[in-house]
């Protein structure tokens, strides 16, 4: 069978006619019209969404129309919005909330339904995507009875896109917010995005750069962003904004933005009151306030909590929230970056207004591909924190290399802060559960741009869809959020989704083996962070490679424990004590940790130096057997999709071996020791990968080329 080729674009909501004869014919005989009322604009979306679903999965001739009999209606409503759905009397609703959904089988005399029932018309939407889920997975709806709800309150995406069309560090072209032509023409991509986040219960998007541009804020720009809501709408997903600390300066003609002087707090509080009378749904702000030269309440002498209680004040009486980024670090510092959020934040904790949330990153760096998790989790009690991930791969690759995101946000949301005993792990600090918060949050930068697919890579919208899942459930493991993914973009083909999980499951060992091995972290290019630069130094120190890996004739890796900058103590007992003993520290985490010889022995019984460069050498043979993997599986999809992996991991496989010989022939600089058997020899000497220059480099704005910084 020729499988006719596709672009991406529909992403994992592809509603392809079921190929299972028997299947289909089963689904036919269970679902055969739908009892559907929708009285608000977000029921009319999800029962288009559900007639768009299953006229695609079951066939166009089937008639949606309701009928007579009852018997295999899917039957969806509110027990406001629907007597039929008020008569059944659904306990379990009482447990889902707002935003939550029950789906079940239900008999009635001889006959059998298919009940999707909320108690408000988003929770509905939610139920409808769920319930084409089970069909593009072809789940049986035998006996079929699910109870869920969200996790976590407020579920985000964020931009990094700016309204010049370019993204920071956006890997799949450029923004979809065509600002020049809004408000007056609507992209229809505008709806399928919303479409998109929808149908992974996401209900938040911050449309601009955290690097802020106090234009957003002005009038004409906000009727645009007025017309991007109102597509949104329908979707539940609600708007926010970037906020530029200095704006009442740059757009407000005032001579200061100081927090505490009144007559800022009095042009931010008309200026949401703009805001709400053009868009009176608007969500509130994100603020990156100083942080790698961005105003904020410092340049005043005030702290971080005067800044986020004045837009608090300003947002409250509109029921509008202010989520303070919590990525703030200080060049004249000489602290361990590493200390500084903690050091900054941790004092202020209990002192920030209700409708203020911080958003941390997962670790305490910079979305590097792997770092222990941020120690502001567990030290912050009386402070509601949303957790940052990252879904572009700022640090992993770009859109060029197939790397599954879910492991890695599993392994922050999994953590055990300990700070209330063991099992106080971050997604209970997150959810609120932990402390008794009502406000909780997950935000994740999103790789999406104006790329056909949407995200560059094939694969790069599983990091998308898994974030969203695990949003929505944190429990949901890896494997399940890649089983779901693989079946809904590519194919159900048992053979062609089993082999695929393994490969994406595993490919983000790989890349961290190929690019970090044993904890090195921020070893990249400067700027761009496209390729290695263990060598770049010159520069303000925390931006530089060796200020974090310390490489010397004898060692390398950075001292944290109680005799270096002491970052341990951050942490809690018996996390802490692991960490700072040496011998005791994970080896994954070793050199974020430890300053540790080149001889130190291994668990292997290899020494460090032997160990690093056959974990490298792993990297490599790990992208070649997902190469292999993805051969293995011509013909299980179609022509177009499997060719354009195919060559995206000849260019990974290229570059996991510029990372090995790159990074091995640097530190091999140091003490000269041997290369151990095994590992193939670099193809050129290390001046000849150093002098490697890339220019226009893709998620750098053409303007700022040549610039250092970060997000």
């Amino acid at each position: 069978m020729v499988l006719k080729n596709e672009d991406g674009y529909e992403l994992w909501l592809r509603y392809n006619l079921i190929e299972d004869e028997e299947l289909l014919a089963s689904y036919r005989q269970q679902v055969t019209h739908i009892k559907f009322n929708a009285n608000t604009p977000i029921e009319a979306a999800a029962q288009a969404e559900l007639e768009r679903g299953l006229d695609g999965l079951l066939g166009p001739e089937q008639d949606w129309i309701e009928k007579p009999s009852l018997n295999g209606a899917v039957v969806c409503g509110t027990p406001t919005s629907s007597g039929f759905i008020d008569t059944l009397d659904l306990k379990e609703l009482a447990s889902v909330g707002d935003e939550g959904y029950v789906i079940k089988r239900h008999k009635m005399d001889v006959h059998t339904i298919n009940v999707i029932a909320a108690n408000t018309d988003k929770g509905l939407l939610y139920g409808v995507f769920a319930f084409l889920r089970l069909l593009q997975t072809h789940q049986s709806l035998d006996g079929l009875h699910i109870v869920s709800a969200p996790k976590v309150k407020l579920r985000m995406l964020n931009h990094w896109d700016n309204l010049d069309g370019t993204i920071e560090r956006g890997f799949a072209g450029h923004s979809l917010w065509d600002w020049h032509k809004l408000p007056h023409f609507i992209s229809p991509r505008y709806t399928d995005y919303a479409r998109a986040c929808a149908s992974i219960g996401l209900n938040a998007t911050v449309l601009t750069n955290v690097n802020a541009n106090a234009l957003i804020l002005t009038e004409p720009y906000l009727h645009k962003v007025a017309a991007l809501a109102e597509v949104f709408r329908p979707y539940g997903v609600q708007v926010f904004l970037t906020a530029r600390f200095s704006a009442p300066m740059e757009i407000g003609g005032l001579s200061t933005a100081d927090p505490l002087d009144a007559d800022v707090a009095a042009w931010w509080k008309d200026k949401v009151d703009q805001i709400y009378n053009i868009l009176p749904d608007f969500g509130g702000f994100v603020v990156k306030a100083n942080s790698e030269g961005q105003p904020g309440p410092h340049d005043y002498g005030r702290i971080h909590a005067d800044g986020a209680n004045m837009l608090a004040d300003a947002l409250e009486p509109h029921g509008g929230i202010c989520i303070w980024r919590a990525f703030v670090y200080d060049a004249d510092v000489k602290e361990d970056r590493f200390k500084q959020a903690n050091s900054q934040l941790v004092p202020q904790d209990g002192t920030f207004k209700k409708n203020a949330l911080l958003q941390v990153k997962n670790g305490p760096i910079d979305f590097q591909p792997r770092e222990p998790h941020h120690p502001l989790f567990g030290a912050m009690p009386k402070t509601p924190l949303m957790l940052e991930v990252q879904i572009t791969q700022e640090y992993l690759g770009f859109a060029t290399h197939l790397v599954y995101l879910a492991p890695l946000f599993k392994e922050t949301l999994n953590a055990d802060t300990y700070c209330d005993g063991a099992g106080s792990i971050v997604a209970r600090v997150v959810d609120g559960s932990l402390d008794g918060h009502d406000m909780s949050g997950m935000a994740a930068v999103t790789n999406i741009g104006d790329d056909r697919n949407w995200c560059g890579h094939p694969f790069a919208a599983a990091n998308w869809y898994a974030y969203g899942r695990l949003a929505w459930d944190y429990e949901l493991s890896s494997e399940q959020i890649a089983d779901e993914w693989l079946r809904m973009t590519f194919s159900n083909d048992e053979q062609f989704v089993k082999t695929a999980i393994k490969m994406m499951i595993d490919s983000r060992e790989a890349v961290v083996k190929y690019m970090m091995p044993l904890g090195l972290h921020h070893i990249f290019e400067v700027g761009h962070h496209y390729g290695p630069g263990p060598w770049v130094d010159g520069i303000r120190p925390d931006w530089t490679a060796v200020y974090y890996h310390q490489a010397d004739a004898e060692s390398v890796g950075f001292d944290r424990t109680a005799t270096g900058s002491d970052a341990v103590s951050l942490y809690n007992p018996p996390y802490r004590d692991q960490l700072a003993n040496v011998d005791s520290c994970p080896e994954n985490m070793l050199l974020w940790f430890h300053h540790v010889p080149w001889d130190y022995r291994m668990k292997s019984g290899r020494t460090l130096w032997d160990e690093m460069c056959l974990m490298y050498q792993e990297g490599v043979d790990d992208v070649r057997q997902m190469q292999q993997t993805w051969q293995s599986l011509e013909g299980k999809i179609d022509t177009a999709r499997y060719k354009h992996v195919s060559d995206l991991l000849m260019v990974q496989e290229r570059e996991a071996r510029w990372w090995r010989d790159a990074c091995i022939t640097y530190f091999q600089s140091f003490h000269g020791k041997p290369i151990p058997d095994g590992v193939e020899p670099p193809e050129h000497d290390l001046d000849y990968y150093r002098s490697i220059v890339h220019y226009y480099v893709p998620g750098i704005p053409e303007r700022r080329f040549g610039k250092i910084g970060s997000n």
